[in-house]
């Protein structure tokens, strides 16, 4: 590690940028939180950062004049609880990065407890699951009131006696407050699948694979039933970009993921089963996936006539959901989500990577992303760019509260520069927050880093304004290097009750924080302020 970056880790970063505006209104004195400054976001979202970092020469990461960014933790931070080659925040013993994502924060009425018997970890918590491969992905909970490095970072999931967790990619997470654990998304496939973790020392996890399957999810919400919604991000078949030209690059992806829903038979624990389901959606009849045939369908769905509806502006189309599994007739025994959703008739997407209800919709309406294909071999394609291959978010509206239909529409087109969308959050009643996950081809393609953008949904239009523009830290910096990724976008209050949940509410202006993970590189946390400083 660079002494420079011990340095610059020990302080807070300050961000710099360009004027924002008519992106902030004014403001009240007494508001003294980042939320107060992102709920007064101006109506048509004009200003903000103006451009993208550079992929070259772009070490600092770009805020709106006024925004800053405060170090939470750092990946050479030391657990306090370190377990076999599991030592740091962000690094193994072995100097492998092991990637911290998405981040649950929350504030609780007691204290959990940790390894050090009588300490108390105080009530602010910010958690997330790190997505080492390897059978040595693991669980973190950082504790936002303790100062001591010996006891500010808990390893919720210590190896076993063979010096494994058995558990890879660990990404999505959400608290359920029904039944009062923590859930985790392991993005890896047929390998994949749901953690449950309690909320109270010690936080033994417990797997759902035969409950929820095995299934690359990401994205994982409740609702206030204690319903569980999933996006999955499973990348598929990949085919040319001109068909019928086999020079062609072969950088189109098949869709191949889908959204799910669980209705659980016991809200309050989820090991007593229930129905997962899977979305739907009809145009001209079901829309099915459709797998990569070189005699029949050499293309797979990538071209479709359905795929080009399904992502046309201003179009809404009808979803149900399908039963996947059910534990009643189907029994416990693990079983592949992703095969038996294909089975069952579900719409396959490009890549669903999170999704979010709307504030205050009472779990009717959720706003889900797909990645795209993630190239601009692909993107360049006019016919696919107008099906996704940039990227997309999807808004899905329920007849009623978990019900079992509803309507879909595409709220935003992903271009070259919105592209790849990746993280949801709401950080305002109608402000939908979406980090980009470009990947380090595209960076490179397009001379553009990741952004995070600001979408007001409520618009015909949907004006963006960029909120963050990333760049890449000292260890990223290098030739060769990955590029950062901002990831574990979460903008919470940290209620804690089911009231807390943001389908059931709108958010408080004056209590929420968000938080961000510089992931790759360092593999940095960062809670972002606004004007008026930390409450």
């Amino acid at each position: 590690m660079n002494l420079k970056l011990l340095m610059a880790a020990a302080a807070t970063k300050a961000a710099t940028g360009l004027g924002i505006g008519a992106l902030i209104a004014s403001l009240s004195a007494s508001n003294l939180s980042f939320a107060a400054d992102i709920k007064v976001l101006d109506t048509n979202l004009k200003g903000g950062v103006a451009s993208p970092n550079a992929a070259v020469n772009s070490p600092d990461d770009i805020l709106p004049q006024g925004f800053t960014l405060d170090l939470i933790a750092a990946g050479i931070d030391p657990l306090e609880n370190p377990s076999g080659v599991i030592t740091k925040f962000g690094f193994l013993s072995t100097g492998t990065r092991t990637e911290p994502d998405e981040n649950t924060y929350l504030i609780l009425d007691h204290n959990p407890g940790g390894p050090t018997a009588g300490y108390d970890y105080g009530r602010h918590f910010l958690f997330q699951g790190h997505e080492n491969s390897s059978d040595l992905a693991y669980i973190t909970r950082i504790n936002l009131d303790v100062s001591n490095p010996d006891h500010r970072i808990t390893l919720l999931t210590p190896v076993g006696q063979d010096g494994l967790t058995h558990f890879n990619s660990i990404d999505g997470s959400t608290w359920n407050p029904l039944t009062k654990t923590l859930l985790f998304t392991q993005e890896a496939g047929t390998n994949g699948g749901v953690i449950e973790v309690p909320i109270d020392w010690p936080s033994t996890p417990r797997t759902l694979y035969g409950i929820l399957g095995h299934g690359g999810y990401e994205g994982i919400h409740p609702d206030g039933d204690g319903n569980l919604y999933l996006a999955e991000d499973v990348g598929g078949t990949f085919v040319n970009v001109i068909p019928n030209d086999p020079n062609s690059p072969m950088v189109a992806r098949n869709p191949n993921s889908f959204i799910y829903r669980f209705l659980p038979t016991d809200p309050t624990d989820l090991s007593k089963g229930g129905e997962l389901q899977a979305l739907q959606v009809s145009i001209d009849g079901p829309v099915t996936f459709v797998p990569v045939d070189p005699m029949t369908h050499p293309s797979g769905d990538v071209f479709s006539t359905n795929q080009l509806k399904l992502h046309t502006l201003g179009k809404s189309w009808p979803v149900q959901w399908v039963t996947v599994h059910d534990t009643a007739k189907n029994g416990t025994a693990d079983f592949n989500a992703n095969a038996l959703a294909k089975a069952a008739g579900a719409t396959p997407f490009k890549r669903p990577e999170n999704l979010q209800f709307l504030p205050g919709s009472g779990f009717k309406t959720f706003f889900f992303d797909a990645t795209g294909d993630t190239d601009a071999r692909a993107g360049n394609i006019p016919a696919l760019a107008a099906r996704g291959s940039w990227g997309s978010i999807f808004r899905v509206d329920l007849d009623e509260e978990g019900g079992d239909t509803g309507k879909i529409s595409i709220v935003v087109l992903g271009d070259q520069f919105h592209a790849s969308f990746d993280n949801l959050t709401f950080a305002d009643d109608n402000v939908l927050l979406a980090a980009e996950d470009r990947g380090d081809d595209l960076h490179d393609q397009l001379n553009i880093l990741d952004s995070v953008w600001a979408y007001d949904v409520t618009k015909k239009n949907i004006p963006t304004a960029r909120l963050i523009a990333l760049g890449r830290d000292l260890d990223s910096s290098p030739t060769g290097a990955e590029d950062n990724e901002p990831t574990g976008l979460h903008f919470s209050d940290g209620n804690a009750s089911i009231k807390g949940l943001i389908g059931t509410k709108t958010l408080n202006p004056n209590k929420s924080r968000l938080f961000f993970t510089q992931q790759h590189g360092e593999n940095v946390v960062w809670e972002v302020l606004g004007k008026h400083g930390p409450q």
